[in-house]
């Protein structure tokens, strides 16, 4: 599991404190170490014995130092020959953000929208986004083969720019303005997207990703943005 990031009093974004705009109609966040404390590639890396040298790739992917799909593409490859059961045994091991429920909850409460994009992969996080009642989900597919990964990804890799289109599409399907969005992400693949929505906040994000958008949540709870988002 991803250690918790440093408790540190958010730059503009505070318990009380409200941004400036009307409650969202639609939130979207990244998945790994954003909705969940994990890097879903890092816990399949376990089962592949690859687990360390997937997590330096990780840590300079998100810090914006390589490519994202050439990492990931690296990444993918050391998961060759694993049993696809990995996926059942990973899902299982998740931990949702502290408040990630009440956080959706409370969306849908007022009539919004809740959507995830992810770099990881659509075996894990279309079964968590039913559980978690998510509206909208967009992630990688694996390829396998006789019940084993092959290491390779199916279709199109979800780079920054699809995490782009599937907000703006997502909105124009519920007829939501951008102005009435939000998108939290804590990587460097996440700024296009959290630039592109109404409000974006980088939640314990990377110095790089702190620097590039105007709010932060430093403490690693997602339901401290209800109250300052208006949908207390």
């Amino acid at each position: 599991m991803k250690e918790d990031c440093d408790l540190l009093i958010p730059r503009a974004v505070s318990v009380g404190r409200s941004v400036p705009s009307p409650p969202p109609r639609l939130i979207v966040t990244d998945v790994d170490s954003t909705l969940i404390a994990e890097e879903v590639i890092e816990e399949l890396a376990t089962r592949a014995g690859t687990r360390e040298r997937v997590a330096r790739i990780t840590a300079r992917a998100m810090n914006g130092e390589i490519d994202f799909a050439e990492s990931l593409r690296e990444r993918v490859a050391t998961l060759s020959g694993i049993s696809q059961s990995v996926f059942t045994q990973v899902l299982a091991e998740l931990h949702p953000r502290e408040g990630a429920q009440e956080l959706i909850d409370a969306v849908h409460a007022h009539g919004g929208v809740f959507g995830v994009v992810s770099g990881g992969f659509e075996e894990v996080v279309a079964p968590l986004a039913q559980r978690m009642r998510i509206d909208h989900f967009l992630a990688n597919r694996l390829e396998v083969s006789d019940g084993k990964l092959t290491g390779r990804i199916l279709g199109d890799i979800v780079t920054a720019e699809a995490k782009v289109e599937a907000l703006k599409k997502w909105a124009k399907l519920h007829e939501i303005d951008l102005h009435l969005t939000v998108a939290i992400g804590d990587g460097a693949n996440d700024i296009p997207m959290m630039q592109t929505a109404g409000i974006g906040i980088a939640f314990c994000a990377k110095p790089a990703v702190r620097q590039a958008i105007q709010y932060t949540l430093d403490l690693p709870r997602l339901d401290l943005l209800i109250t300052p988002l208006g949908l207390g």
